[in-house]
């Protein structure tokens, strides 16, 4: 029951966590900010997040979500079911796009720090867009993120959650960075 439980966490979070390294790859064009800066001198979020990388990040963390969620209809009465389709586009959607929120909050605090673009901000570069995730799908689907990360045996889900995501992370960026899709490793 313990190993169903871990694998349920981590199996609805993938849309939040391929969200976040696919709006890297999408990346390019018109920053988010438009150019921004605060009183600080400081842009608002920099170039390194664009509306192409949002907005593709997005949908890929929804396609993800929604191929999952149609290998479900296979198996009627499975765990790993989101839920039926206006519900399930839902969390998807809150997962991907509060992944891509959390890591723009991210960038705007390492702005306010000073730290520039592609600087190591320890704690926050890893779960800035776990944070945004949970956050925003809470927010939108309360029982939902209750039943599955907060209630009873379901707080090892996010215990897992929080445990596999600064390897991952680390592992995720290097790829990037062999790719050449990052200017740092980290």
């Amino acid at each position: 029951m313990v190993l169903l439980t871990l694998l349920l966490a981590f199996w609805f979070f993938l849309p939040a966590y391929v969200a976040n390294p696919a709006a890297a790859l999408l990346g390019g064009g018109t920053p988010v900010d438009f150019g921004v800066t605060l009183r600080d001198k400081r842009r608002l979020f920099g170039d390194g997040k664009t509306w192409r990388g949002f907005i593709g990040g997005g949908l890929i963390g929804i396609a993800l979500g929604t191929i999952m969620w149609a290998t479900t209809l296979l198996y009627p009465g499975t765990p790993f079911s989101y839920g039926p389709f206006p519900v399930f586009l839902g969390i998807v959607a809150a997962l991907s796009f509060g992944a891509l929120l959390g890591d723009l909050l991210g960038s705007f605090l390492k702005r306010r720090w000073g730290t520039d673009r592609g600087g190591k901000a320890p704690i926050l570069d890893q779960y800035d867009f776990v944070i945004g995730a949970f956050l925003v799908t809470g927010l939108a689907f309360p029982a939902w993120v209750a039943e599955h990360y907060l209630l009873g045996q379901a707080a090892l889900g996010l215990a897992l959650i929080i445990i596999v995501t600064p390897p991952l992370h680390r592992a995720i960026n290097l790829l990037g960075y062999r790719m050449g899709k990052k200017k740092v490793p980290w």
